[in-house]
């Protein structure tokens, strides 16, 4: 019975991390200047992050993207 137990913490310990929710955040191309909304954090070589945090849905990305005054050219 022990065995089970620990067996079934260990495979839900490693199904936690992959239902987690995904991030997403706004990016500018560096080269092109255009915003667009990605799901990995950008790490500014070719995508700098605009603004400073991360959205829960793409919905909730796509509201910041409009109101960012980078993304209106």
């Amino acid at each position: 019975m022990k065995n089970y137990l620990v067996a079934g913490l260990l495979i839900a310990g490693f199904a936690t991390p992959a239902l987690a929710a995904h991030a997403f955040y706004v990016a500018q191309n560096n080269t092109t200047h255009k915003c667009l909304i990605v799901s990995k954090k950008p790490t500014g070589k070719s995508l700098t992050m605009l603004g400073s945090e991360s959205f829960k849905t793409k919905a909730e990305a796509k509201n910041a993207l409009r109101g960012m005054s980078e993304c209106k050219a």
